[in-house]
């Protein structure tokens, strides 16, 4: 329903991947055009350890599926966390050598409940940033509606590399995300002060006009930052809690 509206381009779907193999024709059929699948190890066991499931090959089997399913774009989620999964940063490399994957590193980012976790495990953004300018990578100049990566291509390569460096400088000034939380909460950053509620504009369709004029209200209140470099993590206790 959503795919049909006129005024709808893309609709994007992120899952773990488990029941990728199974349904991607299907949520391919129904509309979705674009889908990002969290892989976070290419080693069983790792993967295992991270996750809790030993699936990785189901997920890597959804991921083929996908692709053949003929989705828009097939994006893999990766967080590398130092000493745990930073040694795999050449076998991602590897697999989007010859399968037109776009892989997303992901920083780890500080949260309310995870501050002696994100000392031990964060691995900076530049290192990985870096590592893909000395293997002959080039980042992509950025588009008035891209995303929050930044976009690396290799002329040898069928695939692509986005990095998502929240703590470089300037990430949040070309920010076009807004986020709903499952609890009916507009927020204008994964790491802002509060949340607005927008669910007593939500029950009928005589309130489309008085909704759009309070989003369009709130936009002037999104920050040029999200000031994580300076500890505050708003109040995301998690992103569990927000759903992203």
């Amino acid at each position: 329903m959503i795919s049909s509206h006129p005024s709808i381009a893309k609709v994007a779907f992120t899952t773990n991947g488990y029941r990728l193999l199974k349904n991607a024709q299907k949520w391919r059929k129904a509309g979705i055009t674009h889908i990002n699948v969290s892989v976070d190890s290419l080693d069983p066991k790792c993967f295992h350890a991270i996750t809790g499931h030993n699936r990785l090959q189901e997920v890597r089997q959804g991921i083929d599926a996908a692709l053949d399913a003929g989705f828009e774009t097939v994006k893999i989620n990766v967080v590398l966390l130092k000493g745990v999964n930073d040694n795999e940063f050449p076998d991602y490399l590897t697999w989007a050598k010859n399968v037109p994957i776009s892989i997303r590193f992901i920083e780890l980012m500080q949260t309310g409940d995870n501050l002696e976790y994100f000392h031990k495990y964060h691995l900076s953004a530049n290192v990985i940033r870096n590592q893909l300018l000395d293997r002959g990578w080039a980042q992509k100049k950025r588009s008035l509606n891209s995303g929050p990566a930044q976009e690396f291509t290799h002329i040898g390569y069928s695939g692509s590399i986005g990095l998502i460096a929240p703590y470089s400088k300037d990430f949040c000034k070309g920010c076009n995300r807004l986020r709903v939380t499952s609890a009916g909460d507009l927020r204008l950053c994964l790491f802002g002060e509060q949340g607005i509620s927008l669910r007593p504009l939500l029950q009928n369709d005589n309130q489309k006009q008085d909704l759009k004029n309070l989003i369009c209200d709130q936009l002037q209140f999104k920050r040029s930052s999200h000031f994580l470099d300076e500890g505050n993590t708003g109040i995301t206790p998690h992103f569990a809690s927000i759903g992203g």
